[in-house]
């Protein structure tokens, strides 16, 4: 796992934390809802959690493809042509 999946994978736990508590805090000060709400609420948190960290992981990262010193170098190249022309 990269640094930069790993990094995503926390705040995106971090987020889904944060939306749970407030959906709790609605559900059980304003908004009267059966007991089962709850354990769909937290079923619900964690299923839309799994399906974002999986289409993040399987999503293909396009700055990983090229190489940054071949990519310079192909720069370097493209801009010694123009000045030739």
């Amino acid at each position: 796992m990269k640094k930069k999946d790993f990094i995503f994978t926390i705040g995106l736990c971090m987020l889904m934390g944060v939306i749970w508590v407030v959906g709790e805090l609605v559900m059980g000060l304003w908004i009267a809802v059966k007991p089962s709400a709850h354990i769909f609420w937290m079923a619900g948190i964690v299923i839309v959690t799994l399906g974002v960290n999986i289409w993040h992981s399987f999503k293909e990262d396009e700055s990983d493809l090229s190489d940054p010193k071949r990519a310079k170098y192909q720069r370097k190249v493209e801009k010694r042509k123009k000045k030739k022309e």
